[in-house]
């Protein structure tokens, strides 16, 4: 089995979803996941923020609005009178439902079941597509397999159990279309798995079924070793191990979900990036086989603010970190990377939410420094403990870079460095033309 994933784009339109049926109609036993068409979920978001606001009549605006586009798509998507028929009723239902919240009391149970409308619509005109054109394929509603647990992550046993069950009705099928991102909650309820979500879902299928290959379509061929926006003469990387692909995600490369490599890695399920605008090029294969004495790819994450805590008095004392570490885990603040002295401490977070309360608990602590604006650029490959030259080589790079914080040695695959975020690009492009010669 194979699981491939579709993003927003390459659902985006008509002719979009007709070039995607020719990339998944195979004989090679498949689920394919897909996000909703682009733009879709960002439109949801502002209805939602709308009915929050209790601006209902505003929000009846978007949502007819956001129908009519549909309906035009329904329009040019199908070719016969059965196809149109079925796809505006299925636009009409559930542009309905969106206006049914226009009504009563708008609740944060309620988005999520708004934000779901844009998988569940995208997923259901491919599937009456398919249709049109003689294909056999089945939609399986990922609302009756995709469950995350009490503490919002997926519940694998659960998805595992449920997603067989659901594939056992259906003997003999080979393509099975279902929604990315959408979940449901240990109560039942509709939820899901955060933005870029569709690629957890992936994955997860992936680890769930022990399938032979997940495969991640965008638009772009594969991970590049540099931010292609930024940087001149990139180039795609062929092989990525899941540790190095890990890094790569949360720290800024935007073509993979920062969440979606554990599931297959934890069942080492391989995962291929593919672009859907050049199906024959190679890609980038992320697996567990490990490449030693390599820079494999930098990526840039924005949005850092730096936190340093200065006392002489209680730096060392017994139990200090674990008092500033618990500040941050009760404002449910996560922390990207830490540096120490003798004297002082310093952090990074990319979320500064509750920064003003986070602060306020700190200055119990000794004098706090704030900088925000800052951008963590991580340096990946790998980077063996007994092997000579990796920093010296990075910090040749950098030598006319101004550098805030360095995190090295917590990871045999990252060597991370803390900047002004007006620094980045300047940044980027050193260490592309001292790491890769480029």
């Amino acid at each position: 089995m194979l699981v491939l994933k579709f993003g927003g784009t390459s659902v985006g339109s008509p002719e979009r979803i007709q070039s995607l049926t020719k990339l998944i109609v195979t004989d090679r036993p498949k689920i394919v996941v897909l996000s909703a068409m682009s733009g879709t979920t960002n439109k949801l978001i502002e209805i939602a923020n709308l009915l929050y606001a209790k601006e209902n009549d505003a929000a009846r605006e978007f949502i007819a609005a956001l129908e009519n586009n549909y309906h035009s798509v329904v329009g040019e998507l199908f070719s016969s009178d059965l196809g149109k028929k079925k796809g505006n009723e299925l636009v009409q239902e559930h542009f309905e439902y969106l206006r049914n919240f226009t009504i009563d009391l708008f609740t944060a149970n309620e988005e999520k079941a708004i934000l779901a409308q844009g998988e569940l619509l995208s997923t259901a005109l491919v599937q009456y597509y398919l249709e049109e054109i003689g294909v056999q394929s089945v939609l399986l509603p990922a609302l009756n397999f995709m469950r995350i647990d009490g503490n919002e992550e997926p519940d694998l046993a659960y998805i595992q159990k449920y997603l067989q069950a659901e594939l056992l009705k259906y003997a003999g099928i080979n393509l099975f279309i279902t929604q990315g991102y959408i979940c449901r909650n240990v109560f039942g309820e509709i939820d899901n798995l955060k933005r870029g979500g569709s690629d957890y879902t992936s994955t997860l299928i992936g680890a769930a079924l022990q399938a032979e290959e997940v495969q991640i379509w965008t638009d772009i061929d594969g991970m590049h070793n540099n931010d292609p926006r930024i940087v001149d003469h990139t180039f795609p990387i062929h092989e990525l191990t899941f540790d190095e692909a890990a890094e790569l995600a949360y720290f800024g490369a935007k073509i993979l979900h920062p969440t979606c490599v554990l599931p297959a890695q934890k069942r080492n399920v391989k995962v291929r990036l593919l672009n859907t605008m050049q199906p024959d090029a190679v890609g980038t294969l992320i697996g567990a086989d490990a490449k030693e004495d390599r820079f494999t790819a930098v990526a840039a994450k924005d949005g850092i603010t730096a936190i340093k805590i200065k006392s002489g008095r209680m730096l060392l004392a017994f139990g200090f970190l674990r008092s500033v570490f618990e500040v941050f885990e009760r404002y449910k603040t996560p922390i990207d990377m830490i540096t120490t002295s003798e004297v002082a401490v310093s952090v990074t977070i990319d979320n500064p939410k509750h920064l003003n309360e986070i602060v306020n608990e700190l200055n119990s602590f000794g004098l706090v420094e704030v900088d925000s604006n800052q951008t963590i650029v991580c340096i990946v490959g790998s980077f063996k403990q007994a092997k000579q030259g990796y920093a010296e080589k990075i910090f040749a790079a950098l030598k006319n870079i101004p550098i805030r914080m360095i995190s090295y040695g917590g990871s045999e695959n990252n060597v991370s460095i803390l900047i002004e975020s007006g620094l980045k690009k300047e940044t980027l492009q050193a260490l592309n033309k001292g790491l890769f010669n480029l």
